[in-house]
Formats: C-alpha cells, sequence, structure tokens
C-alpha cells in the first residue's frame, strides 16, 4: 500500500519526458498528477500507460462549467481508473453537487476521491478584490472548503497557510490537498502562498503536490528520497 504523502506534479509537455521519469521512480515513493499541458498533449491514451506502471493518478483537469457538462466530464474520468480528480468550488453548490452524485452513482468500489479547488495558491486578496470578491483569501476558502463537505465531497486543495484552521473547522475525515510546496532554497516562480513540506504536514495537509522542485532537480530521485524521509520522520 502507497503511504507517501507526495503527488509529484508532472510538469512536462510530452508523454515521452513523463514516462521517462515515471520510469525511474519507484510507484510505491509517490503518487503522480497529470494536469492539463499534459493531458492536452496526450491525453487518455497517456494515463494509461501510467496505470500499467503501478501508478496512483490524480488527475488534475479543475472542471468549472455548468452542472451538466461537468456532471459528464466526471462521468467520462471514471472509465480512466484514477485514483482522484478535482472540480472548482467556485462552480457552486449545484455543479459541486452534480459532480458528487455522478461520482457516487457511477463509481466503482474503488471510485477516485472527489476533490474540490478552494483559491489557487497563485491568487492573493488583490487579486480575489479585482474579481469582485470581497473575501479575504482566507475567508473564500473557508467558506468554499466548509460547502465542498457540506456536500459530501472527499476534500479540498488549499494552501497550506489554511490548512491549519481548515483542519480545525472540518475535522479528521476530510482530506486536504496542498499546492505551492516549496523546498528551502527552490525560488517561488508563481506562487504566492507556499509552505514547506514539513511545515505542511505539520499543519495538517494529507498531501502534497510537489512538480518543479522535483521535475527539474539535476537529481529528482534523490529530492524525492529525501522528502518523503523527512516527513517519515514526524511519525
Amino acid at each position: 500500500m502507497n503511504k507517501s504523502k507526495v503527488i509529484v506534479s508532472l510538469d512536462y509537455s510530452n508523454a515521452k519526458q513523463a514516462l521517462d521519469f515515471c520510469q525511474k521512480v519507484n510507484p510505491m515513493d509517490c503518487r503522480i498528477k497529470v494536469g492539463k499541458e499534459l493531458f492536452t498533449a496526450e491525453g487518455p491514451k497517456l494515463i494509461e500507460k501510467l496505470r500499467k506502471l503501478d501508478y496512483e493518478i490524480f488527475l488534475d483537469l479543475k472542471y468549472h462549467d455548468i452542472p451538466n457538462t461537468v456532471a459528464k466530464a466526471c462521468r467520462v474520468a471514471l472509465d480512466l481508473d484514477i485514483w482522484m480528480l478535482n472540480i472548482h468550488a467556485s462552480g457552486g453548490r449545484k455543479m459541486m453537487e452534480a459532480a458528487h452524485q455522478t461520482i457516487e452513482k457511477y463509481g466503482s468500489e474503488n471510485k477516485p476521491l472527489l476533490i474540490a479547488v478552494t483559491v489557487l495558491t497563485s491568487i492573493s486578496s488583490n487579486d480575489l478584490a479585482e474579481l469582485g470578491i470581497n473575501n479575504s483569501v482566507n475567508k473564500q476558502v473557508v467558506s468554499l472548503a466548509t460547502m465542498a463537505k457540506d456536500i459530501g465531497l472527499d476534500g479540498v486543495v488549499c494552501s497550506g497557510v489554511e490548512v491549519r484552521e481548515l483542519r480545525k473547522k472540518l475535522g479528521d475525515n476530510f482530506c486536504f490537498v496542498t499546492p505551492g510546496v516549496r523546498l528551502e532554497d527552490s525560488v517561488n516562480d508563481d506562487q504566492k502562498r507556499i509552505i514547506t513540506p514539513i511545515d505542511a504536514i505539520r499543519a495538517g495537509s494529507d498531501y502534497l503536490v510537489i512538480g518543479r522542485p522535483i521535475t527539474e532537480s539535476t537529481d529528482p530521485i534523490n529530492v524525492l528520497n529525501s522528502i518523503n524521509n523527512s516527513i517519515n520522520a514526524l511519525d
């Protein structure tokens, strides 16, 4: 059973790069995330190849559309036999309900976890204000996460900055996936609300999405092992 808390974001533009990385790594040492760029380039065939390598896959397409469209997308995603998929909480209650009902109705015993993106880690309170949202980032995250749990979703995507408060408010039986994770010596890139792996786990995150600090490293296997070891040392 895979006990790693690390989800490696395959920040690649083609299947060859992604498969080259995954063939070097033990699938028991991480899970993997396939996002918009890679999925758009390679599609479901890549998911099938990654599954044959025994990886648990987080399909990160952040569905955000009218309820019927999102429900149909989730129905198709079930055929990919993935571990996790996500939707945007800002799509609203009806959209999240439609996605949840589809997963519950058509999902098998091994149905994927359905989580909702709260506020992207590249977004600040100023960005929300420009969108006409008067809440601070923290209040907006709490509001969306609370709605997601009320609907019955398995968890949310949120910054490690917010996860401690959310864990206290929403309890232990709710999954928190934290992107924007950076190592102490990493650059921030386009992320604004970042956190280190150890701090995120201490705050209450269940899984850490880590991309460029691993995939762009000259020794990605060593970096992954180092992260896993540092997290395991907390137990």
